[in-house]
């Protein structure tokens, strides 16, 4: 079975840059709203949902992820 790379620092810093930019992102976008539908967002179990959410498209992805040549 041939060995798979591992990610480099290069590939590392782009992931964490684009995660930085995203949240920084959301907040922009949140501090744009309206002051009621802020007080949703942040008093609501909205991010819990967005979590949960988005932690299983991940999980799907990586149990259904087949490797190339499969």
């Amino acid at each position: 079975m041939a060995e798979r790379s591992q990610p480099g620092l290069r590939q590392v810093v782009l992931v964490a840059a684009i995660a930085v930019a995203v949240v920084l992102g959301a907040a922009f976008l949140t501090s744009l709203l309206p002051q009621g539908a802020q007080s949703f967002v942040f008093h609501a179990p909205v991010t819990i949902a967005v979590l949960i959410a988005g932690t299983a498209f991940v999980l799907w992805r990586v149990a259904t992820h087949r490797p190339p040549g499969d």
